[in-house]
């Protein structure tokens, strides 16, 4: 039985790993939970899974969680509680756990990622901010523990599972941005999220109820407006590049309206390798819990006749600039990756609370991203990435209190 700890139990990352380990109660144990304010869920979870210890990103609601399994008058064991900041490292290290799952979002999953690593826990990685914002400090970090990533998105483990039936999967699994012999190029898969059906010069009129509305998968507001302006795939390059160790020239996006092709790698000889299902992200989550074995299941299985069509085409730069923003901070390297990010998580924000419109993101990231031009570093510590995080996101905001300034799309289309 492996024990797990689960980094954002009340997230759609862990609401699905608490229900695999449900459905496989033989093969995994829950041993630490973390979450931030939603205690109903979390109070469910724990009665749940009776986990060993519980932290609380908000450690003001301590006394509340308290009361609450206080009141449920149970006889079971309670389990530790710790909050705040070192709480979240806590549990992220805690001793009895084998893997530990990221799925706290944003750039606040970082610490308690690397708490995980330096503790030489296995992870599965959904957060992607680890390696995008720190690629440069995380890798060091992983050869010093012998920590392993698996990745938890379904794009990488896509990329992942492919790399197991090449003659190098000892080295494609075991090593963390060193190129895997013969592997030519990815290709990620990208659904075109909400807007993949719309003209670029109709982005005057999107909202946010047109830019939360995904058309194949369910997840949380921002990732999903990251979907429809596809910086979400962008991001995905960034992390591909760390994970993986292929140059930028050599990761591409391709749009899969389906999404039932995951991602794709092209080998040494020309063969393409493809991972495929249906749009679930338990089965990805699986698969890094269960790594290198893997479970049956009673899940739907795939039907190619039943999906009946798979098509593809090139992302549209002119409808989607936030993918070209990535590349560009990607290949600038150092801290550039940590400011893209940070101000791209500011900027959704501000769209989300329908501060700016949503052609105004890609305006704000960028002009964050060139004021940082002067002040990058090149071999950042962790000192450097947090700071120019605070940075970035304190430039957006900023921004959008002066106001912002773009070329309508409509314009860039003509």
């Amino acid at each position: 039985m492996k024990a797990i700890s689960v980094l954002g139990s009340t997230g759609s990352i862990g609401t699905q790993t608490l229900q695999i380990a449900e459905e496989f109660p033989e093969q995994f144990r829950v041993v630490a939970l973390t979450a931030g304010q939603n205690l109903d869920l979390l109070v469910q979870q724990i009665q749940r899974h009776q986990p060993e210890l519980v932290a609380l990103a908000n450690a003001d609601l301590l006394p509340e969680l308290q009361q609450r399994l206080d009141a449920l008058g149970t006889d079971r064991k309670r389990p530790q509680l710790v909050g705040g900041p070192d709480g979240l490292n806590i549990a992220a290290s805690w001793e009895s756990a084998d893997l530990v799952v990221t799925g706290i979002v944003g750039c606040a999953g970082l610490l308690p990622t690397l708490a995980a690593v330096r503790a030489g826990k296995d992870l599965a990685l959904a957060n992607k901010e680890t390696l995008i914002a720190a690629g440069p400090v995380v890798l060091p970090e992983l050869k010093k523990s012998g920590s392993r990533l698996l990745p938890a998105d379904s794009e990488h483990s896509a990329i992942f599972q492919c790399l197991q039936g090449t003659p190098w999967a000892e080295n494609a699994r075991l090593s963390t941005g060193v190129p895997t012999p013969g592997l030519r190029r990815i290709q990620l898969t990208a659904s075109g999220g909400a807007f993949r059906d719309w003209k670029a010069e109709d982005l005057e009129n999107a909202t946010v109820a047109d830019a939360t509305s995904h058309p194949n998968w369910s997840m949380g507001r921002k990732i999903t407006v990251d979907s429809a302006s596809l910086m979400n795939k962008g991001l995905e390059v960034i992390e591909a590049h760390y994970l993986f160790g292929l140059d930028y020239d050599h990761i591409e996006i391709v749009i899969h309206p389906q999404s039932i092709i995951h991602s794709m790698i092209e080998l040494a000889d020309s063969s393409v390798l493809a991972q495929l299902g249906w749009p679930d992200m338990k089965l990805p989550i699986l698969y890094c819990l269960s790594w290198p074995s893997r479970l049956e299941t009673p899940w739907r299985r795939l039907d190619l006749t039943e999906v009946g069509q798979l098509s593809f085409r090139a992302p549209d730069p002119a409808k989607y600039p936030c993918m070209q923003l990535a590349y560009a901070a990607g290949r600038a390297g150092g801290t550039m990756p940590a400011v893209m990010n940070a101000a791209n998580e500011e900027a959704v924000a501000q769209f989300l609370e329908e501060k700016i419109h949503f052609l105004d993101i890609p305006v704000v990231i960028e002009a964050a991203c060139e004021r940082h031009k002067a002040d990058l570093i090149a071999h950042p510590q962790l000192e450097d990435v947090l700071a120019v995080d605070q940075w970035a996101r304190m430039a957006v905001r900023e921004q959008v209190k002066r106001g912002t300034t773009r070329v309508p799309l409509a314009a860039l289309a003509a």
